[in-house]
């Protein structure tokens, strides 16, 4: 039976449902999808490269709640309102990541609740 401790942080908003920001299950981590709200302001940035670069500092703090980064990232989910934002969000996005880059799948979630990409990540713990 393997074991599971739930992450929590400040530095990431708080779930708005029934879930935990993350949870680590021996030395896997996994985080909750995360969106663009900049938990210092509250405010949101707009247009996607902006809120990818956000989004993607929420995860860090979800991370390094557990000892990670985002180089101990194995797959990532990301959910773009709108795919014709594709290229600027890659953009923003490949900065944030280090050779070899995770594996990622990325869908079209038209109903984000106003926001424009969501993320979620599995990473591995570091021995």
């Amino acid at each position: 039976m393997t074991q599971k401790q739930e992450l929590h942080t400040d530095r990431e908003p708080a779930p708005l449902g029934a879930y935990s920001q993350g949870i680590v299950s021996g030395d896997l981590v996994f985080t909750a999808g995360c969106g663009p709200i900049n938990v210092d302001t509250g405010t949101m940035p707009d247009g996607i490269g902006p809120q990818t670069e956000q989004t993607l500092k929420n995860v860090e703090a979800v991370l390094a709640e557990a000892g990670c980064t985002l180089d101990d990232a194995l797959k990532v989910t990301v959910h773009l309102a709108d795919l014709d934002d594709f290229a600027e969000f890659d953009a923003a996005y490949a900065p944030f990541f280090t050779e070899p880059r995770p594996v990622r799948t990325t869908v079209g979630s038209a109903l984000l609740g106003g926001i424009l990409v969501e993320i979620d990540v599995i990473a591995r713990r570091r021995g």
